[in-house]
């Protein structure tokens, strides 16, 4: 049967020691945990970005309804309030998962770059 994924051996990923308790063979797990931070920044953007979407949609949907409705007119302004704020809370989370994401391909990539905003 082929070998469908692929993980290390446990064995490969151990450090190995010496005598005097140093370490001789450091695994490479620094980089896969660069690259595994990247992915999982990536992810989470794109969910904050999904997030975002649809509370702005449902911001514009009670805008609509409080034009619509305007014997609730009040209740549907606050919803939509509500939903817009979720969106733009969404949207700054998304962007900031955005900047971890190049931070971490950065540290992949073995650069480092100070970026003051």
């Amino acid at each position: 049967m082929a070998h469908l994924f692929h993980h290390k051996d446990k064995e490969e990923l151990e450090p190995q020691y010496a005598e005097d308790g140093s370490v001789i063979v450091q695994p490479e797990d620094g980089v896969s945990k660069a690259r595994h931070e990247m992915k999982q920044d990536k992810r989470h953007e794109h969910i904050g970005e999904g997030i975002g979407l649809g509370a702005a949609a449902g911001a514009l949907y009670e805008k609509h309804e409080a034009k619509k409705d305007p014997e609730h007119a009040r209740r549907h302004k606050i919803e939509e309030e509500l939903a817009a704020t979720g969106a733009v809370g969404a949207g700054g989370y998304g962007l900031h998962e955005h900047h971890e994401k190049k931070d971490a391909k950065e540290a992949a990539e073995g650069e480092k770059k100070h970026h003051l905003l």
